[in-house]
């Protein structure tokens, strides 16, 4: 397992992180829409390498502090909250740690450029304050599109699909597990959806770095 994410950060050729690439989303969200009938869930993870040592709790509490996001009920710090202001919408954090050790910040935002901004501020302030070495990628979810008619195009639309940014490669590729559920990836819909939006996206020359990510805490 360290080999697979020495693959996907990038630890055999670093690249300077590019965050502002992030942006390029918001069009790629209108590709996904119109070419393949996927619209954003509302949820991205932010996922990191906590400090040695420490625990979940800790954890979550520093990146509550760092967020400047209020704790959940009973001050708990895994469940973490901004109220909108102006035009921006609420926000809502949840935080988990995966199977390899490794913490999310689950973020929940309605309007999808909101939450793109919001991906983009805790990627930065991570960054900032020392984080810049142990952040490995961000997770964008999206779902088929409710409105869109169903049955009638070549192929079967997708059930979910994420658009993973790779942090030390500045660059993203799309992960489609196949349906029915298992470890099983659908190669054939993620090879169509670089090709989809490579006018949109920066998509990661190197197929090696395009690993799976079982049991994602976002949908």
């Amino acid at each position: 397992m360290p080999r697979l994410f020495d693959v996907i950060l990038g630890r055999t050729k670093p690249v300077q992180a590019n965050l502002d690439a992030l942006f390029g989303l918001v069009g790629a969200q209108i590709t996904l829409q119109a070419s393949e009938s996927l619209v954003p869930s509302g949820n991205a993870g932010v996922c990191y390498k906590p400090v040695a040592g420490r625990s979940f709790a800790d954890t979550a509490a520093e990146t509550a502090k760092l967020l400047g996001l209020d704790a959940g009920p009973g001050g708990d710090p895994g469940g973490l909250s901004r109220p909108g202001a102006g035009d921006a919408p609420p926000v809502s954090v949840a935080q988990k740690d995966d199977q390899y050790g490794y913490h999310w910040a689950v973020l929940s935002v309605g309007d999808f450029q909101g939450l793109v901004n919001e991906v983009h501020l805790v990627n930065s302030t991570l960054q900032e304050n020392g984080y810049g070495p142990q952040l490995l990628c961000s997770v964008f979810a999206f779902h088929p599109d409710p409105a869109a008619a169903t049955g009638t195009g070549a192929t079967a639309p997708l059930s979910l699909a994420y658009m993973v940014y790779l942090y030390k490669r500045g660059a993203f590729y799309p992960f489609v597990p196949a349906p029915g559920g298992g470890e099983h990836r659908d190669l054939e819909s993620e090879l169509r959806l670089q090709q989809v939006l490579a006018e949109d996206l920066k998509i990661e020359p190197d197929k090696e770095r395009w690993m799976p990510l079982w049991g994602l805490p976002v949908r």
